[in-house]
């Protein structure tokens, strides 16, 4: 009991949190406990009840993962406190941008999530079908704060246009802890085995420590770190310039135009002095801590679904299972990961046509399935309402399971379509 009670206490000191979309500042002083607040303590508690009790109950999606320590617990409630500040122009917001803060693009079903949004990358084919991007990047911006002198628009000899949406965050630590080799290993860019799949790696530089990497975060396996793809969306969806991307992006607008419409010219992710983290150290301790959603109820329909997803072919991309390798940290030592994907790049007839990092113009990263029942739109471009709509819209290295899906008796399909709204 008393154990019971330090952990309240502790947490009572540490939990800051505040509902999405209103204003915060972690450079203020802690606010007065609200009645959300005192959910969110529920909430963080129960989550954690395999360190208070011996029952074990379901992970409520936005919670830390289990058995955290107290440290792990503050940089996650820091972490989370600064998904939910709505930046400022002042504070460094633009002067082009996507959203305001994290929170407006991963909110659904929780904090970690995706949204009904969407950015747009742009650029232009040439004849030959090579794939040139336009004022050197594929970025344009929705927003742009007053007067709007940095509007950014698309060139008119933009010929490829298209949308991303969000990507979920929840069990970002456990998929960074997968073994690079693990990835590897799972390639086939010959296709060697003949079964029509040539998945391949994404090997990239990473932007922090200019090491060579296998990329894993994003929709083209952009980046191969938490902290590197927070700090790409710090500054490409909200105009905030930090360490691993100093300079402000407005593709198009002329540099001294830009630099009139900045109010603050300087890195705008400057280190907390109480802390002495950055922003972008505190979006990778939220996203690492973050647990993963869990799977729905298995019942009979579900059990027979997964073994239709197996016998078409559907695993041979969407693995359902990796391991993290080993750690000193138990949070991630040898534990398996149910994310349904291989993180290799694909050419399935889903790309956007945008060349990024490692990735051709058509391929795409093998979304991970886990968490699928609460996502609307899918696909990358959010073009699919439905499972079943995404399914249709594969092809290439998906053709023959698209073929056997084509080829499923409506009971069959119908199995199918359970299994993958349980996950």
């Amino acid at each position: 009991m008393k154990s019971f009670c330090a952990v309240i206490i502790v947490l009572l000191c540490t939990l800051g949190v505040v509902e999405a979309g209103t204003q915060t500042n972690r450079r203020r002083a802690n606010q007065p406990y609200s009645a959300l607040r005192i959910l969110d303590l529920r909430d963080a508690l129960q989550s954690s009840s395999s360190t208070l009790s011996t029952t074990t109950r379901p992970v409520l999606p936005g919670s830390p993962l289990a058995g955290l320590t107290p440290a792990e617990f503050e940089r996650f409630r820091l972490g989370r406190e600064d998904f939910l500040e709505v930046e400022t122009a002042e504070e460094g917001l633009g002067p082009a941008y996507n959203g305001t803060s994290c929170g407006s693009c991963h909110s659904v079903p929780a904090l970690g999530g995706t949204a009904a949004v969407s950015t747009i990358r742009a650029g232009y084919r040439d004849e030959e079908g090579n794939f040139i991007p336009l004022h050197g990047g594929t970025i344009y911006h929705l927003f742009s704060t007053p007067p709007h002198r940095a509007q950014v628009q698309i060139p008119p000899e933009a010929n490829v246009i298209d949308r991303r949406v969000p990507i979920p965050l929840f069990g970002g630590g456990l998929v960074e802890a997968i073994p690079e080799a693990t990835i590897i290993a799972l390639e086939d860019p010959e296709d060697l085995n003949k079964d029509g799949i040539s998945g391949r790696a994404a090997r990239i530089i990473d932007v922090g420590d200019h090491l060579p990497r296998i990329g894993r975060f994003g929709w083209k396996a952009q980046h191969g770190t938490l902290l590197a793809f927070g700090a790409d969306a710090y500054r490409n969806e909200m105009g905030i310039t930090n360490d691993l991307f100093p300079n402000e992006l407005a593709l198009g607008v002329d540099p001294a135009v830009l630099e009139l419409a900045d109010p603050r010219p300087a890195l705008e992710d400057e280190p907390e002095p109480t802390t002495g983290l950055r922003g972008i150290d505190n979006f990778e301790s939220f996203m690492k801590f973050l647990a993963p959603l869990e799977r729905g109820p298995l019942t009979p329909a579900v059990v027979r679904g997964e073994q239709i997803f197996k016998t078409i072919g559907c695993s041979a991309c969407h693995v359902p299972q990796l391991k993290t390798g080993p750690s000193e940290n138990p949070l991630f030592d040898r534990k398996a990961v149910n994310l349904f994907s291989d993180l290799l790049l694909h050419d399935v007839g889903t790309g956007d046509g945008i060349a990024q990092e490692a990735a051709l113009p058509n391929e795409i990263r093998t979304p991970p399935l886990w968490g699928l029942r609460f996502r609307r739109p899918l696909l990358h471009n959010g073009t699919a309402p439905t499972v079943e709509d995404a399914i249709r819209q594969h092809q290439g290295e998906a053709s023959f399971s698209i073929r056997l899906f084509s080829e499923l008796t409506p009971e069959q399909k119908n199995d199918l379509l359970t299994f993958l709204s349980s996950l």
